[in-house]
């Protein structure tokens, strides 16, 4: 079924979502989708429509909606060449340090409330998929929403283990998602003992989880439009979080 595309009042304006749907009638449970920091673009939305084609309701906002619409933050880069994507995520890094936890949880809320409230959204549960920093937000999704969030795929996901108060590692507590992490191992933004120490942190704060580190990918292997794409570690990842959505969200075919 072909993707459509809707506005969300969000914290500060309104936010361009895409919505992706499954071939057959719903209802069907929701699903949120959280970009990497290269944004909502077409193949961030085509990793929707395949994620839809399990079963599910997606929804993928373009989370850098202050600073323009999803076509004004994409790159005007070459991303499969690694100078034009190392030129394009010194403007893109800029974005990500704006979206702080207290910035992005009100955001948060309203995506899940308008994923929640489609007319073909079925269940109390949602599940969530991040990428990159996309896995960062996801965790705070399901630590927002306990409630609601009962799925987390985080993919790639940098800087989940930093010096500061706000670093992820320390605020897994109230989160009761079962947690799917796939952090790759030529990851400069999670060198191993940071992957060390979020697993300590996911066990000590009890969450449900599985967290691997795929060998030979780096971050952002899942993106096909830039030069770190690894398609056995994607491949990988979609059967991972087909399997996850399945055991937690129970779609209707």
């Amino acid at each position: 079924m072909p993707g459509e595309n809707i506005v969300i009042a969000a914290a500060d304006g309104d936010a361009e979502a895409y919505v992706a749907r499954p071939d057959d009638d719903g209802p069907h449970p929701g699903v949120l989708f959280l970009t990497d920091a290269i944004g909502l673009r077409p193949h961030t939305r085509a990793m929707a429509d395949r994620i839809a084609s399990w079963g599910y309701v997606v929804l993928a906002p373009n989370v850098f909606y202050r600073n323009g619409t999803a076509e004004e933050v994409a790159p005007a880069y070459d991303l499969l060449l690694p100078e034009d994507r190392a030129a394009f995520m010194k403007v893109a890094m800029g974005r990500v340090r704006t979206l702080t936890d207290d910035v992005v949880i009100p955001d948060l809320t309203r995506y899940l409330d308008a994923l929640a409230a489609l007319p073909d959204v079925s269940g109390s549960h949602i599940g969530v998929t991040g990428y990159c920093m996309g896995g960062r937000l996801a965790l705070l999704a399901a630590r927002t929403r306990p409630e609601q969030v009962s799925a987390v795929g985080m993919f790639h996901t940098g800087r989940l283990v930093t010096e500061d108060s706000s670093s992820p590692h320390l605020h897994m507590a109230g989160i009761d998602a079962f947690v799917l992490a796939i952090h790759a191992d030529n990851d400069r933004s999670l060198p191993a003992t940071a992957v060390a120490q979020f697993e300590h942190a996911l066990i000590s704060s009890g969450v449900t989880h599985h967290a691997t580190v795929y060998p030979g990918a780096a971050h952002g292997y899942t993106m096909a439009d830039t030069a770190d794409y690894h398609h056995a570690a994607a491949e990988h990842h979609y059967d991972e979080l087909e399997a996850l959505f399945a055991r937690t969200l129970t779609p209707h075919h």
